[in-house]
């Protein structure tokens, strides 16, 4: 099973940063970064319009609550977007890279 995690971060640099470290410590075997994300959102009384990064992650579910952990010491935002969903279907070669690079929980 492949689970998607999504999650927007300032800048292209800031997500990159984050994505070699979550790779580096095999929590994620990848972190795609969309650049051009423009998110218009409430914050603290305010309707806020702030261009973004949007970083797909490929990871196993079971170690789902350490890359979160890890990812909000990591991310510069006080309230990160980070939202996870289960990829109904995956070629079986990709599934099997994904669970590889992935350490076991």
């Amino acid at each position: 099973m492949v689970l998607l995690v999504l999650c927007t971060f300032p800048d292209a640099d800031t997500a990159a940063e984050a994505v070699r470290a979550l790779v580096g410590e095999q929590l994620v075997a990848c972190g795609s970064l969309v650049p051009g994300v423009r998110s218009i959102y409430a914050w603290e009384g305010r309707v806020e319009d702030t261009a973004e990064v949007l970083v797909i992650f490929k990871t196993r579910p079971a170690v789902y609550a350490r890359l979160e952990k890890r990812l909000l010491k990591l991310h510069p935002y006080d309230t990160p977007e980070i939202l996870a969903f289960e990829a109904g279907a995956a070629a079986k070669a990709y599934a099997a890279w994904v669970a590889a690079a992935v350490a076991a929980p």
